[in-house]
């Protein structure tokens, strides 16, 4: 899985768009991330940038920025409605894919050290990242704000995380931190009351609520009903409707379809309809899921679908497109970064025209990871089509275990299309470099070296993936629905077909290579694994042939 992380500075400018575009500008020209949204206040005096990619470098990114603003901005200068004491006033890391909270907080505090060290700002750690409970507040932090913070360095309890306790004067201070993804969330009212809409946020929200007890006139305070929840109530002149207005801190205490589903009870209770709901900003992919696996679950359907269903489901199921249309491509902040290959964005005639033509690739390993997708859907659709089926009872969480380890199969085999490709490229280009003198051809035996093996080690991974899918298809011959036996049995043929596709380019692309451990270990284990899958797709055979004999 690739690694994303997202990060949210929130610089003290919100009103000259030249210095917003220069401090844009840093992050955009960093390798390995991609800037999401630039959203500036005029009167806030305030721009929040959203920017992920990998670690290092949404961390080379953040600093870059922090720079820049350091440059640009003067805060003896600054004045806006919005809380704050730094040019950069707060920079969060937030967790998105393949990364833990714990990793975010090690790179807020490498960011940290850097900043206060190359550009002398005192910066402060929060949320997860801080070295004290008080410290997790935002607002502790910056309580007096700039104004403020030059006395505040003096209090011992002031003292910076990272940093000399000495007032910058243009810079001011930087808060650096881990949070988990706060997802900006609106529930659609059929009703124009704002009152209404403020009473049901208010019962919802974490904070809950205050009521006079009756005996003494005293105020009490009543918890809310979801955990890590914000809510307001408000009217929206353009869509003529009551919104509740959620931030939700993290959806792993509470998942998005709760929300949705206590903001109906709660509607019902005040004589209000949910219609839908609208996404402010991005999403991370699982939050998506869950939502999809829930509903799902709800109709009584195989979980073990196609990503790109789940996702519908969510859509669908929350009301998203009520609004406006909602594009997953856009809105859900792993896609921003998932990139299908050319080979797999092609329709099936192209890509047999493609294959057909006198171009070396697409090859026999391409062909050899298709058939593994191939048989991994194969796998998939047999398992639905049992899990659901009269009769089949016995064997349907099998069958929803088995769609479910099929479908991220068929992604991997999938994206191997087009590395097997890309490696065969690789190695034409090493082999392109000139070789005149001594130097050059060390250099260009090196390279040669080096793609080869990498495209060894790509049908290698192919077939290490085709045993799994060979077993797959063996579970669902001997136990899936008897009127799909023969899509099983294609399923094993086309695991069969991965298994000694990728066997035979491991073995031509290492067949000129100098004998070393590489090569011989490579070998034989991948002869090994072809043996292993051959041997259950012989099974698979076996079922095939009981269950069509005359």
């Amino acid at each position: 899985m690739k690694k994303i992380v997202e990060c949210v500075p929130n610089f003290s400018e919100g009103r000259d768009l030249a210095v917003i575009d220069q401090i844009s500008a840093e992050i955009k020209k960093t390798a390995g991330v991609e800037l999401l949204d630039v959203d500036p206040g005029r009167d806030t005096n305030r721009t929040v940038v959203t920017f992920a990619g990998s670690p290092d470098g949404v961390l080379e990114a953040a600093f870059q920025a922090i720079k820049k603003a350091a440059e640009l901005i003067d805060m003896s200068k600054h004045s806006g409605a919005h809380p704050r004491m730094g040019a950069t006033d707060v920079c969060p890391f937030v967790p998105v894919a393949g990364v833990t909270m714990a990793e975010c907080v090690e790179i807020a505090k490498k960011l940290g050290r850097r900043v206060a060290e190359e550009l002398a700002i005192p910066v402060y750690l929060y949320e997860e990242a801080a070295g004290s409970e008080e410290r997790k507040s935002l607002a502790y932090i910056r309580a007096g704000e700039y104004e403020g913070l030059a006395e505040k360095l003096k209090q011992k309890e002031f003292k910076p995380d990272f940093g000399k306790a000495a007032f910058n004067r243009k810079a001011g201070a930087t808060v650096v931190g881990a949070r988990e993804f706060l997802i900006a969330y609106n529930v659609n009212l059929n009703t124009r009351n704002v009152k209404l809409a403020k009473e049901i946020a208010n019962r919802m929200r974490e904070k809950g609520y205050s009521v006079k007890k009756l005996e003494s006139g005293e105020k009490q305070t009543i918890p809310g009903t979801l955990k890590a929840v914000r809510a307001v109530g408000w009217y929206i002149p353009e869509y003529q409707m009551a919104q509740i207005s959620v931030n939700l801190l993290n959806y792993n205490t509470t998942p998005l379809h709760r929300v949705f589903a206590e903001a109906e009870r709660l509607a019902a209770e005040f004589g209000v309809r949910v219609t839908g709901s609208e996404l402010v900003g991005l999403i991370p992919l699982e939050a998506m899921l869950q939502v999809g696996r829930h509903y799902l679950r709800q109709q009584g359907g195989c979980l073990g679908v196609a990503e790109k269903e789940l996702v519908r489901t969510a859509v669908q199921s929350l009301g998203l497109a009520e609004i406006s249309p909602f594009k997953p491509e856009h809105k859900i902040i792993e896609y921003r970064f998932r990139k299908t290959g050319p080979l797999a964005a092609m329709n099936l005639v192209d890509f047999c025209a493609e294959l057909a033509s006198d171009s070396p690739a697409p090859g026999g390993g391409s062909i050899a990871a298709l058939n593994g997708a191939l048989s991994a859907g194969l796998s998939a659709m047999v398992s639905n089509l049992t899990f659901a089926k009269k009769g089949y009872e016995a064997v349907r969480d099998e069958m929803e275990i088995v769609a479910e380890k099929a479908q991220p199969l068929k992604d991997f085999f999938i994206e191997a299309i087009d590395k097997d490709t890309e490696a065969f490229n690789c190695l034409m280009a090493a082999f392109a470099l000139p070789k005149k003198s001594d130097e050059e051809k060390k250099a260009r035996q090196d390279a040669v070296d080096q793609a080869t093996k990498g495209a060894t080690l790509i049908p290698f991974s192919v077939l290490e993936k085709s045993r799994t899918v060979a077993e797959l298809a063996l579970v669902t011959a001997l136990k899936g629905n008897r009127n799909s036996l023969s899509d099983a049995g294609v399923a094993g043929l086309t695991a069969a077909v991965c298994a000694e596709g990728a066997l035979y380019n491991v073995l031509i692309n290492t067949q000129e290579m100098a004998a070393d451990s590489f090569r011989s270990e490579t070998r034989a284990q991948a002869r090994k694994m072809c043996a292993a899958v051959l041997e259950t797709v012989a099974k698979v055979r076996a079922v095939m042939d009981k269950g069509f004999a005359d």
